[in-house]
């Protein structure tokens, strides 16, 4: 189904198309540079918008070089009026060579100079002209970058006689036509031997945290997986962008989401973007998969999924948006009726029967005094006002809350950021009466990794000292109930809620299991898109106060157009 309707929209967009334009990956490192622009400027409605990731890249060039231009003094007479709110952005050096190199990685929406993005000496002539990219055609009417992709990275765990590693190697290539039709698509092939709480998680889901399907590899106890994600662009108005392809997605402001994630799978998925005036509206239609167990080559069962989200921006330093998901209570079949873009999935659910998992949600984001930014959200799966009254600890009471903050230029040290954030969701939240419309895909959650029935706290300071160095530090804890032998608490949203084990739960109530997970690492960038990072972690992890052995590990490594892998769970 979301094939047919993705083959309908290709066939009436040469028509109609208007400029297109390419995604920013998720977990690139211009993602938080983004969010200091974004705090730094508190009066800037486009980047406002930000909640919805991944970023469109002709945005955030636009963005960015009318905010370079206007600290140099030259703004067009469309911008004039709101030259004085620019003119005191005060970036350092160092955000300077983060603008120029956010401007060098998409280069093909820049409309200025692009004299400094020339390598002054290319690889045999025809590569790496560009620092950026390997392989560059940049013409009127057709771009395309080539690039590879490499990750490779040795750690030693504590207790663990094997070594830790992970080997992915692979290919990137984005462009556009007439800049009207954007393409883009990254293959890697991987092997990965993580640490041993990693390879329980896999054991355990039947699923590769982040990818999904995987073979053993030889006889290491690894994993041998293969990612492949791609997608293709247009604008079928000016307001209007559509995106078909199979990749991820992500809602939110802070370190985590309750409403969509990318901690889980891949998915194939027909979006499409209203972005007009002080509103943005995005329609997700997905094609997920049921939990299951592989035993053999067999296709597997099919479930579908909906997501609307409004974007408001109620003033320009206060952002608001409200959220809902369906995920269809039926295999192998898409119901129609929920194509509507406009209409309230909750409706929809109860006119054909309520057969469905239909979630809801509110976020906000305020950014203030050009230091710090606030955002939360609060994720409603049932909520029963008199229940509550009645037995605040009710069952049928699901919801979860996200609040969080960003402090830049902390304590007047240029380039240290720090964030805090706090996580807490009931039990049973995500969960269904059945296991195909339960908030999942491909055995793990579409949003939280925790699931449901846990509180969390996050910690994560970032410093960057010199253009080339980034030093990084996150703390995550949390406490999670379990279920035990013969009783459901609630934490597992791949069980039916109706083998619930009472009426009353509370939050962490069953087997109690608390986890401590910091890191650090340090990485240093020796050419455009090369990183070599060195890294700590100390993980503790203990139920009903028996704890486990702890692990730590110290890990080295190097990689070239990919984002780090970490191990944050």
């Amino acid at each position: 189904m979301i094939k047919k309707l993705a083959c309908s929209f290709l066939l009436i967009t040469p028509i109609i198309a208007f400029t297109q334009s390419t995604y920013l990956p998720l977990g690139s490192e211009e993602y938080h540079f983004i969010d200091r622009l974004e705090i730094k400027q508190q009066k800037n409605t486009d980047l406002n918008f930000s909640t919805l990731k991944p970023y469109n890249r002709r945005f955030i060039v636009q963005e960015a070089e009318f905010l370079d231009s206007a600290r140099m003094g030259y703004v067009d007479s469309n911008h004039i009026d709101h030259y004085k709110e620019w003119t005191d952005l005060r970036l350092n050096p160092i955000d300077d060579y983060n603008l120029k190199t956010l401007l060098m990685n998409n280069s093909e929406w820049v409309t200025g100079s692009k004299e400094d993005f020339a390598s002054k000496h290319p690889f045999l002539k025809a590569f790496y002209k560009s620092k950026a990219n390997f392989y560059e055609v940049d013409q009127p009417n057709f771009f395309l970058a080539i690039n590879p992709v490499f990750q490779l990275n040795f750690a030693k765990e504590q207790n663990n006689g094997n070594l830790v590693f992970l080997n992915s190697r692979g290919i990137s290539v984005r462009g556009s036509i007439s800049k009207k039709v954007g393409f883009y698509t990254m293959v890697t092939d991987n092997q990965e031997r993580g640490p041993s709480y990693f390879q329980s998680m896999v054991n355990n889901t039947r699923a590769v945290p982040g990818v999904g399907f995987y073979k053993p590899f030889k006889k290491s106890g690894g994993f041998d997986y293969f990612d492949a994600r791609g997608y293709f662009t247009f604008n079928a108005a000016k307001f209007i962008d559509f995106q078909m392809g199979y990749d991820k997605n992500f809602i939110g402001n802070g370190y985590r989401s309750l409403f969509l994630s990318d901690v889980g799978n891949s998915y194939l998925f027909v979006k499409i973007n209203t972005r007009i005036w002080k509103f943005n509206y995005q329609n997700l239609y997905m094609e997920l998969m049921p939990q299951f167990t592989k035993k053999s080559d067999t296709l597997l069962d099919r479930k579908y999924a909906a997501v609307h989200h409004l974007s408001i921006n109620v003033t320009k330093w206060l952002n608001l948006g409200l959220f809902e998901a369906v995920v269809f209570g039926r295999r192998n079949r898409f119901d129609f009726q929920y194509l509507n873009p406009i209409i309230f999935y909750r409706h929809i659910e109860g006119t054909v029967g309520s057969p469905d998992n239909a979630i809801a949600g509110f976020d906000f984001k305020a950014n203030v005094a050009k230091q710090f930014q606030f955002y939360g959200q609060f994720l409603l799966d049932e909520f029963r006002i008199n229940e509550l009254r009645k037995t605040p600890k009710s069952w049928v009471n699901k919801f979860g809350i996200q609040a969080g903050a960003k402090y830049i230029d902390a304590f007047m040290i240029k380039n240290l950021d720090l964030q805090v954030e706090c996580n807490r969701v009931r039990p049973f939240t995500y969960s269904h009466y059945d296991t195909t419309a339960n908030y999942t895909h491909y055995n793990q959650p579409l949003a939280h990794p925790l699931g449901a029935n846990f509180t969390e706290f996050i910690a994560v300071v970032r410093y960057q000292p010199a253009p080339r160095w980034m030093l990084n530090a996150t703390v995550i804890a949390y406490d999670k109930g379990l279920d035990s032998l013969n009783s459901n608490f609630g934490g597992d949203i791949f069980k039916p809620y109706t083998t619930r084990s009472g009426s009353e739960f509370s939050v962490g109530g069953g087997v109690k299991a608390r986890c401590i997970n910091a890191m650090a690492s340090a990485t240093f960038e020796f050419k455009e898109n090369l990183f070599f990072d060195i890294s700590a972690q100390y993980r503790t992890y203990s139920v009903q106060g028996i704890k486990s052995p702890s692990n730590t590990m110290l890990s080295a490594g190097i990689r070239v157009n990919m984002a780090r892998r970490v191990y944050d769970y």
